[in-house]
């Protein structure tokens, strides 16, 4: 079986959560309780995969400072160390501020996990991978483009995109070539709505589908989740669960969408099995779930 290459950030979430909302300018608030953990698009979605028990990599630069160390200490203590060298620059973090709601709120320190040089990529043995993930927040980085022209230079790749709320960020030629490359789309019912213009999920996907001519993937909270291919659409039922936060909820569902598709499941049976492991993220705090979980409800689904 052939290998997802997971292509993003991996840094340290410091999660803050709020005894109440977050503050308005010049306001005082008091905090609940805070800790580290391992975060990043690409990590949350690499640890999905993982719990799927399909193959990948993660291909993810891990920085100097103190949150390179620890997000270094942690992807090796998970044997999932990414093949990219050290750069010589600081990784960055992410403030994950979650609100008494279970909403979260983020702020970004940006540093060497969002910076892909073009040398890298040849470290990479394309024989051993057929699947390929992409964010938003990474192409719209000035190396962005050294993503984008790998991806073109591997046709052959199957192109899973999550583009987040960055999509409309990030320039249009660019994105552009993304679209060209026939990438299956994978965002929430605001994002979607916010790149097609439309004012229903169905239309969104409808209009998203005439850019890509490929799968589009709506997720929509207690909604479900929509997907269309082109010739079938539907809307999988979602889980119901007492939501902690939202943290890691979208990464874990595409995550669990590609690895169950490359295990051989179908678009339906992969976008339940993710609604399943979505709804248990937003119902620990965090972005991760401990090993147990994942294979109990992967198990009680389509993994054996």
């Amino acid at each position: 079986m052939k290998k997802i290459l997971i292509i993003g950030s991996t840094c340290a979430d410091i999660i803050i959560e709020l005894e109440d909302h977050l503050p308005s300018s010049g306001e005082d608030v008091h905090v609940k309780s805070q800790r580290m953990s391992l975060g990043g698009c690409a990590h949350n979605v690499s640890d999905a995969v993982r719990h799927t028990g399909a193959p990948y990599i993660l291909f993810s630069p891990v920085g100097t400072g103190i949150y390179g160390d620890f997000v270094r200490q942690q992807l090796s203590l998970k044997q999932a160390a990414s093949p990219i060298p050290t750069p010589a620059m600081d990784n960055g973090c992410c403030y994950c501020f979650v609100e008494r709601s279970g909403e979260r709120s983020f702020v970004s320190y940006h540093g060497a996990e969002y910076r892909f040089e073009k040398e890298w990529f040849s470290l990479l043995n394309m024989n051993e991978i057929d699947t390929a993930y992409i964010c938003g927040l990474e192409i719209e980085e000035p190396t962005g483009e050294n993503i984008v022209s790998f991806l073109e230079e591997n046709p052959q790749l199957r192109i899973f995109f999550a583009p987040g709320p960055r999509l409309v960020r990030i320039k249009k030629d660019l994105l552009s070539r993304i679209y060209a490359l026939s990438p299956i789309l994978h965002l929430n019912e605001t994002e979607a709505m916010e790149a097609s213009g439309r004012t229903s999920v169905p239309e969104a996907a409808g209009c998203l589908y005439e850019h890509t001519s490929n799968t589009v993937i709506i997720t929509a909270g207690e909604k479900g989740c929509f997907y269309y291919d082109g010739k079938t659409s539907d809307t999988i039922p979602a889980f119901k669960v007492q939501q902690v936060d939202t943290i890691g909820a979208g990464d874990s569902h595409i995550g669990t969408v590609m690895g169950c598709l490359q295990l051989g499941a179908s678009l339906p049976e992969a976008v339940r099995t993710a609604n399943r492991i979505a709804a248990e993220v937003v119902g620990v705090s965090g972005a991760l779930l401990p090993d147990e979980t994942a294979a109990d409800i992967l198990r009680s689904n389509i993994i054996t």
